[in-house]
């Protein structure tokens, strides 16, 4: 059997410098995008959009808020955060009552916040919800 050649100056080197910027690869993926790490919850109450905004069966993705709101048959509404649970990146997409997390594609059911695809395995957290004055408010002390 040959004998493995040993590693080189250059080649030592060469890793040393590589391994910094996986480092910031790495680092840039844990979080959002921007490297900033979005509220997962608003800390009071958001005026969300008219009652009559989310249909029975389905739900609205309020980006700008980081809220989605589901609507049972019944007609009672339900709240989760769209921060994702994995890597706290804000989720931008409602397929249906499916969210779609643009980081690593974590998929969460809108009207249960249960994890419905990996690699989250938390739900989102639910939020306090109602109607107030024909409007759909959410987040603490509602």
């Amino acid at each position: 059997m040959p004998a493995r050649p040993s590693a080189t100056r250059r080649t030592v080197l060469r890793g040393a410098a590589l391994t910094p910027v996986a480092g910031l690869g790495l680092a840039a993926c844990s979080q959002g995008g921007d490297g900033a790490a979005a509220p997962a919850t608003p800390t009071a109450p958001v005026t969300l959009g008219a009652d009559g905004e989310v249909p029975e069966g389905g739900a609205k993705l309020y980006r700008d808020e980081n809220v989605v709101v589901s609507r049972a048959k019944d007609g009672s509404l339900k709240a989760y955060s769209t921060i994702c649970t994995h890597a706290g990146c804000a989720i931008d997409k409602l397929s249906g009552t499916t969210l779609v997390c643009p980081c690593h594609g974590s998929r969460f059911d809108a009207t249960t916040g249960k994890v419905v695809q990996a690699p989250a395995t938390e739900p989102l957290p639910e939020l306090p919800v109602e109607v107030k004055n024909g409007h759909i408010v959410a987040g603490p002390a509602v």
